[in-house]
């Protein structure tokens, strides 16, 4: 089974426009994520999917591939599946761009369970909340399952209540890292947006409104997204640290 892995990137971030080409130690943000990806030893091939030159250019220039996409998207899975569109693998990982720390490992365990269960359309990683902040913060997706591992629900708010004085084991958050077949997300990507989708400003509740299942894969391998400028400083200072950085620095 071919699985190849699609970045998307774009410069109008409306939190943090161009997010895409900070600098984090030198490196830019979506050098990062795509070096790192490629260390999973899961993927065939890695394109960085974008509508901006200057992406283009920086992608080009440290020997990455990048596939030209239209302006008109808004939502990150629909920018991947046009550049499905030009691809003939079986499986596509969509690796968010502001995922500099992520672990390879994650790439890996995404798509297993595709490789496992020819039934199983799309995964994604999920991860435990690492506290009270992450729970309240409107930039964490938060994601409650059911017992079989499909996700029921996606949302920036605290799910599920804890009104009742109960504290749930399973209070989880979404990480940028997704997994489709191919066709699926072909097929995802021709539906209009959903209600849903549009509060939440979550891609794969797409899915779930159409009766889609999304299988959760759970990881407890370290990760940050970055949302805002804070956030860059923070996945800066982890960096420092960080030994798969120092391994893929020092080769390039």
């Amino acid at each position: 089974m071919k699985v190849v892995g699609v970045i998307p990137a774009r410069m109008a971030s409306r939190r943090f426009p161009g997010k895409p080409l900070a600098k984090i130690l030198g490196l830019t943000m979506i050098e990062h994520v795509f070096r790192r990806s490629a260390l999973s030893g899961a993927l065939d091939d890695i394109f960085v999917a974008t509508c901006d030159e200057e992406i283009r250019v920086a992608v080009e220039g440290f020997g990455g591939k990048a596939l030209m996409t239209s302006r008109r998207h808004t939502r990150c899975t629909d920018r991947v599946a046009e550049a499905a569109e030009a691809l003939t693998s079986e499986v596509i990982v969509n690796i968010q761009g502001d995922e500099p720390l992520l672990d390879p490992e994650m790439v890996g365990a995404v798509a297993a369970p595709l490789r496992a269960d020819a039934s199983l359309l799309c995964t994604t990683i999920i991860a435990p909340l690492a506290d009270a902040s992450e729970a309240a913060d409107g930039n964490v997706v938060k994601v409650v399952s059911a017992q079989n591992g499909d996700v029921l629900y996606f949302s920036r708010e605290p799910i599920p209540s804890g009104r009742m004085g109960i504290q749930p084991l399973s209070r989880f958050k979404q990480i940028g890292i997704l997994a489709f077949r191919r066709e699926f997300l072909l097929r995802l990507s021709r539906l209009p947006e959903t209600p849903l989708e549009q509060a939440e400003s979550v891609d794969l509740l797409r899915a779930l409104e159409n009766g889609y299942p999304v299988r959760g894969v759970l990881s407890t391998a370290r990760s940050l997204g970055v949302d805002t400028p804070e956030d860059l400083r923070r996945a800066e200072e982890q960096m420092r640290t960080d030994p798969l950085f120092e391994h893929y620095a020092a080769a390039r």
